[in-house]
């Protein structure tokens, strides 16, 4: 049996993400998550294009800026090990 690629193994952790409620993760592992998830479905995040009206999306700007030096594989792994590290903390 061979070992699941990347982006299978990625989609994976979005599913048991999707599972996952908003009141159960602490707000600095939802925007952590959330950076990681833009990070690897979109590539660094480009400031230029990227308003912020409000608080709110300032800090989810400021939580993908942090980690704007992964490349997309880096981000998804990262992905997956926080998701499978929350999953069994469960």
């Amino acid at each position: 049996m061979s070992e699941k690629d990347l982006d299978t193994r990625f989609e994976e952790a979005v599913e048991l993400a999707n599972t996952m409620t908003q009141a159960s993760l602490p707000q600095d592992v939802q925007l952590r998550l959330y950076a990681l998830y833009k990070q690897s479905t979109m590539g660094t995040i480009d400031v230029r294009v990227s308003p912020v009206y409000d608080l709110r999306n300032a800090f989810k700007m400021n939580a993908w800026l942090q980690i704007s030096h992964l490349s997309v594989e880096e981000a998804k792994e990262e992905y997956i090990l926080n998701i499978n590290a929350l999953i069994n903390k469960k």
